[in-house]
């Protein structure tokens, strides 16, 4: 969750330069956060942005590059303002940077903000069906889970821990085994509980693929980065800190590109 992005575009031309940023949502947003170090400029920040919502609305864009695509695409496209604002509140919620109290907690921040952006990037692709969002809320949530995880020996690093303290308080792990990189099996039962919750939403996610519009499948293409990710760490047996996880797959590319040939995610 916890984690910077280079933001790209993707869908439909430049249209979701504000909307689609591969493993993080709204990735300006992201990046509002990890550079700032006083609380008070982060809000002045996402304000700024708050703001820009409610002009770009009112069909008065301010002079800024994401704003401006950010406004070709809601008069294009219609886009829901309150999947936008969500995001935002959520982001400014985040800003004090504390670790999730429960799995639910962390699960509602990745509703709030990364199936919020695959809302968004269903209406860019013209999707209007409930089994649709239902797979996007399970598919965000899952997307959420996995980025905390993967973020976790970063944040390590910098002394900072965000997994869940329901998660780690069950099995008697304290912030403390996590900065010293513990590999001791109760570390290790943390994150299978973590990510088999991401899986388990996943796995949902896929279970009614069938009653989902083809024309939506692009917007969940990212079920085979989050998959690649969870094998990779069933495969380490859960060791959140072994270095292979921080090794690219060049193999990730062409699996994209078998599951969006064969119109599945």
């Amino acid at each position: 969750m916890k984690v910077t992005c280079v933001p790209c575009c993707s869908l439909q031309n430049a249209e979701v330069l504000c909307l689609h940023s591969g493993p993080s949502t709204w990735s300006w947003l992201r990046l509002v956060k990890d550079s700032v170090s006083e609380k008070a400029i982060g809000l002045m920040r996402m304000q700024f942005w708050r703001k820009a919502v409610e002009d770009i609305y009112r069909d008065n864009p301010p002079h800024q590059p994401v704003a401006a695509e950010l406004w070709k695409a809601v008069k294009r496209h219609n886009l829901t303002r309150r999947w936008l604002m969500r995001i935002i509140d959520e982001r400014e919620k985040n800003l004090d940077d504390k670790a999730y109290r429960s799995i639910q907690e962390l699960e509602n921040y990745a509703e709030n903000t990364q199936s919020s952006l695959l809302y968004l990037t269903l209406e860019v692709l013209g999707v209007k069906d409930l089994h649709a969002d239902h797979a996007a809320s399970h598919i965000g949530k899952a997307q959420g889970i996995v980025t905390c995880l993967r973020a976790t020996p970063y944040h390590g690093s910098r002394r900072k821990v965000f997994l869940p303290m329901d998660v780690c308080v069950q099995h008697g792990v304290s912030q403390e085994d996590f900065l010293r990189r513990s590999r001791d099996k109760n570390v290790r039962d943390v994150i299978y509980d973590v990510a088999s919750q991401a899986h388990s939403h996943l796995k949902h996610a896929r279970s009614f693929h069938r009653s989902v519009p083809a024309e939506a499948f692009p917007a969940f293409l990212q079920t085979v980065t989050l998959e690649d990710y969870l094998k990779k760490i069933q495969r380490v047996d859960f060791d959140i800190f072994h270095p292979s996880l921080q090794q690219k797959n060049t193999l990730l590319p062409l699996s994209l590109y078998i599951q969006s040939w064969r119109k599945r995610y």
